[in-house]
């Protein structure tokens, strides 16, 4: 298995990476809050985990070992695979994950689109004994970025889980307030998904 690549960031899309490892282009399928971390040019590590199917060969890519570990963890619940594995990383920081199935908080897990209520009460239910409580690391889950881009990444990271242009248009507005100087693009995504969880 893959753990981790290490090289020049060549090119980032909506969803994906692409990573230079000896002149191979490796695309590595990341939230929102792991591109906004890497910029085109820049050298970069990111921690992988590598999903096999009959038909394809996928590289998931993480901001930390952490967010990595939670990937992996949450497909072990029956229901959950690699792409909603994915968006609940993109909604819920490690951490907010783990004090959710902590809690029994069903209502924060069903904010991640994909997620119902009895999927939230079973994820619950199949983690709670193995997921461990909070490691409270207070880390950041994206780079700050620059003031006007972080609109771009929130909608387009809104638009890669499912939602219309338009909602997320809508959404992008509704957080906009929050940006401040120095705009935390995770943060913001996660906001606008709580917007359009709530409308």
């Amino acid at each position: 298995m893959i753990a981790f690549v290490r090289g020049r960031v060549a090119a980032l899309t909506l969803s994906s990476a692409v990573v230079e490892v000896g002149g191979v282009g490796l695309e590595l399928m990341c939230t929102p809050g792991t591109l906004a971390t890497l910029r085109p040019g820049q050298e970069a590590t990111v921690p992988t985990s590598m999903v096999v199917r009959e038909d394809s060969l996928t590289l998931f890519g993480f901001v930390d070992d952490d967010e990595k570990a939670c990937f992996e963890l949450v497909q072990t619940a029956s229901g959950v695979g690699p792409k909603l594995a994915q968006a609940m990383l993109a909604v819920l920081s490690p951490d907010a994950l783990r004090a959710a199935v902590a809690a029994e908080d069903v209502k924060t897990l069903t904010r991640v689109p994909g997620i119902g209520q009895k999927g939230a009460q079973r994820i619950i239910l199949e983690l709670r004994d193995r997921i461990g409580a909070p490691v409270g690391s207070g880390r950041a889950t994206g780079a700050p970025a620059a003031a006007a881009p972080w609109r771009d990444q929130v909608l387009q990271g809104l638009v890669g889980l499912g939602w219309s242009g338009k909602e997320a248009e809508k959404a992008v507005e509704s957080v906009a307030d929050r940006a401040g100087e120095s705009p935390d693009v995770a943060s913001l995504l996660r906001a606008a998904l709580q917007a359009l969880s709530k409308a």
